[in-house]
């Protein structure tokens, strides 16, 4: 019994180390391959693209697997959608991983915005110095701002369109609330925008934010296709994925 697993993500490498040894279950990861040096989770990898829907779905065949599970971004949502139509054809069970998103609490300032284009739009009226957390994917949204100061975090270096007056930090989550004040401080940030991807590893710096009085501009992340089984934490995905499969001497999964 094969199992798919498009990750990439932190639920999905934890997802991967719930499954990875269970009796007859063959475990396959998928990496898009956009980060140069990424964390590898247990089992077999395969890193790069499929070719679309028809290329996954071909994939699917291919190499028998039972279950398919996105547990990519909140945001990779191209991905996403090949997945949907890969399984329909196939008529191969998936399942979506997805941490909830941040929900705003008393003292947060955020302002919503559908897609990085309306994130920008905002941000003239916010602030002046902008510490621009959405990846280095989308930096082309933001090109057109001369008049703004970024800071860009990224885990690899962002590659042009990208605004004119840059500073570039290369690291990667988790991080801590205290480095998050020291940040904003050090850069004299008056304004923090963030896609909505949820979790632990970079929430702090909203609460940084939250202390601060300063602007939250928070892309909203698109929704989960209609009729999808999901699942919001990695026990739960290995418990859906261990009881359609009807695998035997599972690991514990009720985390």
């Amino acid at each position: 019994m094969h199992v798919l697993i498009l990750g990439g993500t932190t639920e999905a490498r934890q997802l991967a180390g719930l499954l990875h040894g269970t009796p007859g279950l063959e475990l396959t990861s998928s990496l898009a391959g956009r980060v140069a040096s990424p964390r590898l989770p247990p089992g077999e990898v395969r890193v790069g693209g499929f070719g679309g829907a028809d290329g996954l779905a071909a994939w699917l065949r291919k190499h028998s697997v039972d279950v398919l599970v996105d547990a990519t971004h909140p945001f990779a949502g191209t991905i996403g959608s090949h997945a949907v139509r890969a399984a329909a054809v196939t008529r191969v069970p998936l399942l979506v991983l997805r941490r909830p998103g941040w929900v705003p609490v008393a003292g947060d300032v955020w302002h919503e915005a559908g897609s990085l284009e309306a994130a920008a739009a905002l941000l003239p009226g916010l602030g002046r110095r902008v510490f621009l957390t959405t990846g280095r994917m989308g930096l082309a949204a933001f090109a057109g701002l001369d008049d703004l100061w970024f800071l860009v975090r990224s885990v690899d270096a962002p590659e042009p369109p990208y605004p004119a007056r840059l500073e570039v930090l290369l690291d990667r989550g988790p991080f801590d609330l205290d480095g998050e004040r020291e940040l904003l401080r050090r850069h004299h940030v008056d304004i923090v925008v963030t896609k909505d991807s949820g979790g632990d590893a970079t929430a702090p710096k909203l609460t940084a934010a939250r202390e601060a009085g300063l602007p939250v501009v928070v892309v909203r992340r698109p929704p989960v296709p209609q009729g999808v089984p999901l699942a919001a934490d990695p026990g739960a995905a290995a418990r859906w994925v261990t009881r359609r499969l009807g695998a035997i001497g599972t690991p514990d999964v009720t985390g």
